[in-house]
């Protein structure tokens, strides 16, 4: 069966394009609606029909609410639900919840300025979502488990991701394992932190204090975590580092300190960004299925949307990547 992805290839346009003119938008123009539309033809294109029977007062808008529009974690996840969202017919916002009661996320929830609303922030505070959701209004949230009527759970197996990560360091040797994370209180980072502590007891390993840093998630907070470690004089035989960006700035502070990576240190990152095979070394890390997340949230929202009965929880598989910045001995 033809997709709206084929369609647009077909006719030459951007996947919002067709989704426009199938959907009779007046954003674009006739001459490119014909377009479209003779491709959809030719195709035998069939319009989803999820998202065609909503009552009238739907904005055919779904919002999706994160904490960083920047990072490159999150370019695949929107990804994954702009194309679902296209697909059936809607727009999408993205926004942050900056500005606290006055920001364009909390209008959302309180307004129900969009038909539904998936959630990537953990500053969010739970019960302005509980009371938010509610029947036609379906919310998603990720980095967060959160039971309530109309709240659905997209997660994914973190614990399990830490747990991979420390114990393909210990197999290979390393009995000192630093952990740089945030002091965030992210569901994830502290999941990610469970199953490192796991492996450490399960191997009768210890976790010491100075060996647990704030790196803040980002770049520039695994460098200065990074020189922290470098300047204790004693390195330990590894680092897992809570996310990717973090392990690139780490990667950076011992390059300066001629530190090689992985003959003096071994080193382990989270999430499989882009960036992560082509770091030098290119980087061993646990990869989670950032596109399938956003698919799979923009889906439920859709098919909630429709009337149909879900479960209210989803877990997603979590993959140990294996590269070059960890020393294996196996």
């Amino acid at each position: 069966m033809a997709t709206m992805k084929d369609v647009a290839k077909a006719a030459g346009v951007s996947l919002s394009t067709a989704s426009y003119a199938i959907n009779g938008s007046s954003k674009i123009s006739e001459a490119t609606r014909a377009k479209v539309i003779e491709a959809a033809k030719q195709l035998n294109y069939q319009k989803n029909g999820l998202a065609t029977d909503l009552k009238r007062s739907s904005t055919k808008t779904i919002a999706l609410i994160l904490s960083d529009m920047s990072g490159p974690y999150y370019s695949e996840l929107i990804r994954g639900v702009q194309e679902v969202a296209l697909e059936n017919g809607y727009d999408l916002i993205a926004c942050s919840s900056f500005g606290g009661n006055e920001s364009t996320a909390i209008k959302f929830l309180r307004e129900k300025r969009v038909d539904g609303v998936i959630i990537s922030e953990h500053n969010l505070h739970d019960e302005a979502i509980l009371q938010s959701a509610r029947k036609g209004f379906p919310i998603v949230v990720l980095d967060r488990y959160l039971k309530g009527d109309y709240i659905y759970n997209v997660l994914v197996d973190n614990e399990k991701g830490g747990y991979m990560a420390t114990e393909l360091l210990i197999k290979n040797g390393c009995k000192q394992i630093a952990y740089i994370s945030s002091s965030s209180n992210s569901y994830d980072h502290k999941l990610r932190y469970k199953g490192y502590l796991q492996a450490l007891s399960d191997y009768n390993l210890e976790c010491t204090s100075n060996l647990n840093i704030n790196g803040r998630f980002t770049i520039d907070g695994g460098y200065m975590a990074t020189k922290l470690l470098i300047g204790q004089r004693q390195l330990p035989d590894a680092i897992f580092y809570a996310n990717d960006e973090m392990a690139a700035g780490g990667i950076k502070a011992f390059q300066e300190a001629g530190i090689r990576v992985p003959d003096d240190i071994s080193i382990v990152g989270f999430d499989d960004i882009f960036l992560a095979e082509h770091m030098n070394p290119p980087l061993t890390t646990i990869r989670q299925p950032k596109y399938e997340i956003g698919s799979l949230a923009a889906h439920l929202i859709v098919q909630l949307l429709d009337g149909l009965e879900l479960e209210h929880e989803y877990v997603l598989s979590t993959e140990l990547v294996v590269r070059r910045s960890c020393k294996l001995r196996y």
